[in-house]
This record gives structure tokens, sequence and C-alpha cells, in this order.
């Protein structure tokens, strides 16, 4: 009989300079009271880019396949997957509901191969409202944003 999957819980956060177009990302994984955080940096981005980026590189971390709670401050994400938009936005060639290229297509494409490896349930919370994981993975991405580079622990 095959062991369920590791059940990991994972917080992301994006974060950009919309004047200089700089861009942070970061994880922070937590496995039974263990925890892997990564970060890391990108010039001429956005923030919807930086959150999408944060949930790649969390889940290409994950050494195995796993049941996976993903806590995001972005709506953008989390709704893609749980209100039906990237079914939609496949079945429309990739197109919004407004006939308009979907943006970030290559993140969304990464995301749903990595969701075909793990279970993922997904969770919403405010950001900056003193959620203590999710003001960590915030200051790490403004950090690797502010630093200019990646850093992993």
């Amino acid at each position: 009989m095959t062991p369920p999957p590791k059940a990991v819980t994972i917080y992301t956060d994006g974060s950009c300079d919309t004047a200089s177009g700089a861009g942070g990302w970061a994880y922070l994984i937590d496995y039974r009271g263990a925890t892997k955080s990564g970060s890391g940096f990108e010039a001429a981005t956005t923030n919807n880019r930086m959150e999408l980026t944060a949930a790649v590189r969390a889940l290409t971390a994950l050494s195995e396949p796993c049941a996976v709670t993903l806590i995001t401050d972005s709506e953008y994400l989390k709704r893609a997957f749980t209100d039906g938009w990237l079914s939609a936005w496949q079945r429309n060639g990739w197109k919004t509901a407004n006939r308009q290229p979907v943006k970030n297509r290559d993140l969304w494409e990464q995301l749903l191969v990595l969701a075909d490896v793990h279970t993922l349930h997904w969770r919403w919370t405010r950001g900056h409202n003193g959620h203590a994981q999710n003001e960590q993975v915030d200051r790490l991405a403004l950090a690797a944003r502010k630093a200019g580079k990646a850093s992993a622990r």
C-alpha cells in the first residue's frame, strides 16, 4: 500500500516596485514544524508575476509529490485555480473573457504542471494583517527585491 503524501503548508508572496519594475518573490515551506525558505529577485517585472513565481519556486522545491496547503495573499493566484479561471482561459485559447491574451501564461502553465504533481489546497489570507508567516514571506520578498538577489535557507 502506498503511504499518503506528506502534508506541507506553503506561504508565498511577491513584491514589486512599480516605478523601477524591480521585483522579489519568497516562499516558506512548513513540514511538521521544520521550515525551509527561499527568495529571489527579478528586474522589469510585475507584482502578479512575482506572486506566481513564488508559488512555482515553492512547489518546485518539494522533493516528492505532497498534499499542499498553499496560503497566499494574492486573490489573483488563488482564484485562478479555485474559481475556474484557468480552465476558462485554456478553453478560450489562453484568452481572457475580454479576448485579451492571458498575462504570465508561461508561469500559469508551470503551475498547471505542478498541480498535476501535487494535491493543492488554496487558502487566501489578507496581506499586511498580522499573519506571522505571511509577514515573514513579505519581508523576504521585499529584502530580495531591495538587495537585487536571491537567498535560501
